[in-house]
């Protein structure tokens, strides 16, 4: 579970640390620091990927401008690939 603490007054406030994941479809998450990763997932790998959720997500936001799966992205760019050779060969 989160480490949280809770302050005077009553609100929770978050103090875990987070890691930026990512998974074969190069699709972003968060992790809690210090836990075994997920099978299938894996460190981000890049300076910035671990802090607060605020600023894991801010990160994620900055990284994932794509959220389509990759499988998903290759499937797409091999089709206007085999449609942009059929439309010069017309």
């Amino acid at each position: 579970m989160s480490e949280q603490q809770h302050d005077t007054a009553g609100d929770t406030a978050d103090t875990t640390v987070y890691r930026i994941v990512l998974n074969d479809e190069e699709q972003y998450s968060l992790w809690w620091t210090g836990r075994e990763l997920p099978a299938g997932w894996r460190a981000e790998g890049t300076e910035g990927t671990e802090g607060t959720r605020e600023e894991c997500l801010a990160k994620i936001t900055e990284l994932w401008t794509d959220l389509r799966p990759a499988s998903l992205r290759r499937r797409m760019a091999a089709a206007a690939g085999t449609a942009a050779g059929t439309a010069s060969d017309a």
